[in-house]
């Protein structure tokens, strides 16, 4: 058994593993820190940021593939855990030999398919008069400022998709429930199992009759929308692989929400915009549900909440109709019938509105001061560099940073000098240290496989030793573009017995409680199932020709002698020798067992714990005679 990692991004894994003759990868994230090394894509060409020194590149569209570490043409399956782990997989099935099937549930797909459109949306919508390529040759890569000079790589970095491959990529993929088993070419069996983190977000158990790997990727235990984790059916794990951690361990995501909620209303009582870089499903649901009980306490019913993406309709539509992946109260007011979540409410009162853009009815219904959620997150492309160009100068206006994948300080670092206040309150539902230590104690697997950064402290914060994985015995760890060995060998493989074939079957006791029986059969294997199936029988003599002697007759197959077990007693075994009228009997005793010796008859028998030689001088009768006595102490079967 191996894993593959091809991602060095532990919260945007791509790993593979190969077990029983099967290549199934995990998830196929795609980093995107690397945008935050160009220029932000403005909808309205800035003279500004033209001309920033240090920052002359201005290539978008460029994003990371993963490592060739392993020919994709012979991966059978990828199985996907969350919206966020398959944003790459345009470039997986579209661009290299993959041929197989993708497993995912139905919210992953369509949450999926929103994120994917949104991203091509922003990069198409500002096409570049000419593509710059020549700066990845390395001569070229050397001369060129930080980070880019110091890039790993650059050669393997992509162009965006397109929609045409992001609906081909979709088209590969195979829906999906909560517990399904699903068949791998007889090999393996696996099984997705809800996360806790985002709508249809999976962990996936993958097992053969007698071996389990479990993969938690992303997984949370708050109580928030989806259903909650589950935990019990990770249990008698052989081999457990933990990615997909909280990218900020040391912040409270209650505290956060709170400090988002109170931060808000501060800066539009003031007056002043609030801006919130968001993804267009996922935290936005748990935020808008946050605000919907806060806005007549803090007295913000009168300010207008605009949620901007060429996603947002569908995205606010999708979270309502997905009843079956969301948390029991939620899946309660679906019956009463009410909608699961508040944002409804919201949009039927006017206090949310959602566009597609900043042109059209926004430019009519725009109004201040407001409170504006739009992407993208990394501030290099979509809407809210608008926003940002728009509202950096004033100080009343405030942008609040809630995701966590990216360096807020790096994000805005094209932007300065900026006037707006920023705020940093990252919301990461995902396990923390302390929940992955009480999750290890009570699943026990026998292995922990996890990247690297999880079994050391931040180095920001090497004291830490709480910022670590602590189980036994001691987690495994992986590295980008590294193969791993896993410590665990199969030792059993089931096989079926025809019926036939086990009613001719005689078992016979050879210990207590312990039955063996000798079998002919033939093997037969296909799609990883083996069957034992009864023998071919003799062809019968066609009719009319003399039937040959039993003398002339070849057998089809060697006659099976019977095998023999037990142990040869030497004392009793002398006694019946002497019963049976042989005299001058010598014992010697040996490393492996004992030789017994007639020197009358000049004879040899050498007792063994597996074996038994009986050498007399060409004497064929006396040594059938002595064999005969010998298999009087043995059991036949």
């Amino acid at each position: 058994m191996k894993l593959y990692c091809l991602s060095g991004h532990p919260t945007l894994p791509c790993n593979v593993l190969k077990f029983k003759s099967t290549t199934i990868m995990l998830d196929c994230g795609l980093d995107m820190t690397s945008t935050l090394n160009f220029l932000p894509l403005p909808l309205v060409q800035s003279p500004r940021l033209s001309n920033l020194p240090g920052w002359s590149l201005k290539d978008g569209n460029a994003f990371l593939d993963k490592t060739e570490l392993i020919d994709l043409s012979t991966v059978d399956v990828i199985l996907i855990s969350n919206y966020h782990c398959m944003m790459a997989l345009p470039y997986i099935t579209e661009h290299t030999g993959f041929t197989g099937t993708v497993y995912a549930t139905e919210p992953t797909v369509q949450i999926g398919r929103l994120l994917m459109e949104e991203l091509v949306n922003f990069i198409e919508r500002v096409p570049k008069a000419q593509s710059a390529s020549l700066w990845k040759n390395k001569d070229i890569q050397r001369l060129l400022p930080s980070p880019l000079k110091d890039a790993v790589e650059v050669s393997t970095w992509r162009r965006c998709y397109t929609m045409q491959e992001v609906n081909s990529a979709l088209s590969k993929i195979q829906l999906v429930g909560y517990s399904q088993k699903i068949e791998l070419f007889g090999a393996v069996q696996v099984t997705p199992l809800s996360s806790g983190y985002a709508l249809g977000s999976s962990n996936w158990i993958i097992q053969s009759h007698y071996e389990k790997v479990s993969y938690v990727s992303g997984s949370s235990l708050l109580t928030t929308h989806p259903q909650p984790m589950d935990q019990a059916s990770l249990k008698n794990s052989d081999v457990l692989v933990l990615t997909g951690l909280t990218q900020i361990p040391t912040a409270n995501p209650d505290g956060m929400v709170g400090e988002f909620c109170s931060n808000l209303a501060l800066t539009v009582r003031n007056g002043g915009n609030v801006l919130v870089p968001c993804y267009p499903s996922g935290v936005i649901y748990d935020l808008l549900e946050c605000l919907y009980q806060y806005i007549d306490s803090a007295g913000l019913s009168s300010i207008p909440f605009y949620f901007i993406s060429p996603v947002a309709n569908s995205s606010l539509e999708f979270s309502q109709i997905f009843a079956e992946w969301l948390c029991h109260n939620k899946q309660t007011k679906v019956y009463l019938p009410e909608p699961p979540f508040p944002h409804a409410e919201l949009i039927q009162t006017n206090k949310l509105k959602h566009y597609p853009s900043i042109h059209g009815d926004f430019s009519n219904d725009f109004r201040q001061p407001c409170v504006v959620f739009t992407g993208h997150p990394s501030l290099r492309f979509g809407d809210v560099v608008h926003f940002m160009e728009l509202w950096g100068k004033s100080s009343l206006n405030t942008v609040i940073f809630t995701e966590p994948d990216f360096s807020y300080l790096e994000a805005l670092a094209p932007y300065q000098p900026l006037a707006m206040k920023c705020i940093y309150c990252p919301i990461d539902t995902r396990l923390n240290f302390i929940q992955v230590s009480k999750l290890l104690k009570e699943v026990q697997p026998l292995h922990v496989v996890c990247p690297e950064q999880y079994t050391q402290p931040p180095p920001a914060q090497s004291h830490r030793m709480d910022l670590m994985i602590d189980c036994q015995p001691p987690a495994m760890s992986y590295r980008r573009a590294e193969v791993l060995a896993l410590p665990f060998k199969r030792r059993y493989e089931k096989i079926e017995i025809m019926p036939e074939l086990a009613d001719s079957l005689v078992p016979m006791e050879i210990k207590p409680g312990i039955s063996l029986a000798t079998v002919s059969a033939v093997l037969h294997t296909k799609d990883n199932k083996h069957v034992l199936q009864p023998p071919p029988r003799p062809a019968q003599p066609a009719g009319g020709k003399k039937r040959k002697r039993a003398s002339e007759e070849v057998p089809d197959c060697k006659v099976v002698k019977p095998l023999l077990s037990g142990s040869i007693p030497v004392e009793q075994f002398v006694q019946t020798l002497e019963k049976h009228g042989f005299s001058d009997i010598k014992v010697e005793d040996t490393a492996k067992g004992h030789i017994v010796l007639l020197q009358e008859a000049e004879t040899l028998i050498q007792i063994e714990e597996d074996s038994t030689h009986i050498i007399c001088d060409n004497d064929e009768m006396l040594r059938v005679r002595l064999r005969d006595l010998v298999l009087k102490f043995l059991q036949k079967f």
